[in-house]
C-alpha cells in the first residue's frame, strides 16, 4: 500500500481510536457470544493456547489481544494507529493481564522470523497489502505454527449496498476479499482450509435496517451485533441452524456469505 493510503488508514482509526471507552468494549462477548461465530469457530479450532506467543495485527481496540492474554497467551499486539495501541494498553490494564504492544504495518512486521506459535487478524486483510502480509506472517511464524485471519467477502450484492450506504465509518481502500485471491494464502503456504460465516443470519442487519432504523453511519452493524447481542440471539440461532444445512447442500454459496475464516499452517 502507498504512503498516502497508510497516512489515511492511520488517521481514520487514530480519529475512532479517540471516540472509544474502554467501558464498552465487550471482551469476553466478541469471543463466546452467538453473534460472534467467527471467533467462537477460531477458538475451537485453537484449542487451549495458554503459553502459546500470539501476534495480533490490527488489533484495533484489543478485544482478542486481551482475551488471549486472559486464556494465558503471551500476547504481541500490533497495529498501524498509535490511538488504538493505547486503547488497547487501557483495556488490558482494566482485565489485569499483560500485552506488549508494536506500532506498525502489517506488511513491515520488525520481529524476527520464526518467532511466533499463532499470528491472528481479525477484520485487517481488507484494510491492507494482502500478498505482503500473507508472506509476513508466514515469515514471523514458528514452523508448526498457524495464521488465522477472518475477513469480510466481497461477491454479496446485498452487503456490497450495506457498504455503499455505510461509506462514513469505511475507509475508501478498503477491498473485500474475494474467493480466487484464497490462491494467494496458497503459494505461500501451501494446503489452507477456510470456513465461511453469515448468509440468511444477514436478515439481522437487514431488521437494523429496516425495523429497528439504525443509521449505518452512526453505529457500525458489525458492533452492534456484539454490543447488542442479547436482542439478537435467538434470531441468529436459528438462522445459523439453517446456514449450516443450506451451505451444506449448496457449497458454491459460500461465495456469497458476509465473512471468511481463512486458516493457514507453516510446515
Amino acid at each position: 500500500m502507498g504512503n498516502i493510503t497508510l497516512i489515511k488508514e492511520e488517521a481514520f482509526h487514530d480519529e475512532w481510536a479517540d471516540s472509544i471507552d474502554i467501558n464498552t468494549v465487550m471482551v469476553d462477548e466478541s469471543f463466546e457470544c452467538a453473534t460472534a461465530p467467527e471467533n467462537r469457530f477460531i477458538m475451537q479450532k485453537l484449542g487451549d493456547i495458554s503459553g502459546k506467543k500470539i501476534l495480533e495485527l490490527g488489533a484495533g481496540a484489543g478485544e482478542a489481544s486481551v482475551y488471549f492474554a486472559k486464556k494465558g497467551a503471551d500476547v504481541t499486539a500490533t497495529d498501524l494507529s498509535g490511538g488504538m495501541l493505547q486503547v488497547v494498553t487501557r483495556l488490558a490494564a482494566k482485565y489485569g493481564v499483560s500485552v506488549k504492544t508494536e506500532k506498525c504495518a502489517s506488511d513491515a512486521l520488525p520481529f524476527a522470523n520464526n518467532s511466533f506459535d499463532i499470528v491472528y487478524a481479525a477484520n485487517l486483510l481488507h484494510h491492507v497489502d494482502i500478498a505482503k502480509t500473507i508472506k509476513e506472517a508466514h515469515r514471523v511464524l514458528k514452523p508448526g505454527g498457524c495464521f488465522i485471519s477472518f475477513a469480510p467477502l466481497a461477491h454479496n450484492p446485498i452487503i456490497n449496498i450495506y457498504r455503499r450506504l455505510a461509506s462514513g465509518v469505511r475507509t475508501p481502500d478498503e477491498h473485500p476479499i474475494k474467493m480466487n485471491q484464497l490462491a494467494m494464502f496458497k503459494e505461500t503456504f501451501g494446503n489452507i482450509s477456510f470456513h465461511t460465516t453469515w448468509l440468511f443470519t444477514n436478515l439481522i442487519f437487514v431488521k437494523m435496517f429496516l425495523i429497528e432504523k439504525i443509521d449505518p453511519n452512526k453505529e457500525r452493524y458489525w458492533n452492534r451485533k456484539i454490543t447488542r447481542y442479547s436482542l439478537y440471539e435467538k434470531l441468529y440461532i436459528r438462522l445459523e441452524k439453517f446456514d449450516r444445512i443450506f451451505l451444506k447442500v449448496f457449497p458454491f454459496m459460500r461465495r456469497y456469505c458476509w465473512n471468511i475464516v481463512i486458516f493457514c499452517s507453516k510446515k
